[in-house]
């Protein structure tokens, strides 16, 4: 299999069969990346389109940095783009204030099958569903991440507890219909 490098070294050198192979490479990867931040696989497929066209205008740009950075940096681009078709089409309301509620015992998620949790984290509302993935998922801080969606270290914080917390009761719901059968 073609390295990162030689791949980059092949579409630089004008190769357009090798911009073909950067995609074919990285397209289910970067299906993936772009359904956790948004669930209709048709719309996805537009943002995914979209990606490509700024990963292959802007590889001329792309700092290598060994093995790996292409695929990280193709994710970053995903991930913005996912992010960016969320605030053009869906409504994010961000709040500062933590409910009270009581805390009750976070559910094994371990026992839930990844595509029934991709499923449930896609429910989410579009805020949760972004601060979470870039939580969880992205390793950024809530510094970062606020900094990336324009709100405060709280907000992210914020929405990342109440995401945290509609995803377990989500999590605890779909365990008892599955004890239930």
């Amino acid at each position: 299999m073609e390295t990162e490098r030689e791949l980059l070294d092949a579409i630089q050198g004008g190769d357009r069969a090798a911009m073909r192979r950067l995609y074919e490479r990285y397209k289910g990867y970067a299906m993936a990346i772009g359904l956790r931040y948004i669930p209709n696989s048709d719309e996805m497929r537009d943002v995914l389109q979209d990606s490509f066209v700024k990963i292959i205008t802007g590889i001329s740009r792309f700092d290598y940095r060994g093995e790996g950075s292409l695929k990280s940096w193709v994710s970053r681009i995903v991930a913005n783009q996912a992010i960016n078709y969320i605030r053009d089409h869906e409504r994010f309301h961000f709040t500062d204030e933590i409910p009270d509620d009581r805390i009750e015992e976070e559910p094994d998620i371990g026992e839930v099958p990844d595509e029934v949790l991709d499923g449930l984290i896609g429910q989410l509302p579009a805020n949760y569903r972004v601060v979470l993935n870039l939580f969880v998922f992205e390793q950024l801080s809530h510094r970062e991440i606020a900094q990336q969606l324009g709100i405060s270290e709280k907000n992210s914080a914020t929405q990342f507890f109440r995401a945290k917390r509609a995803l377990q009761k989500m999590v605890r719901e779909y365990m008892n219909e599955r004890q239930k059968i």
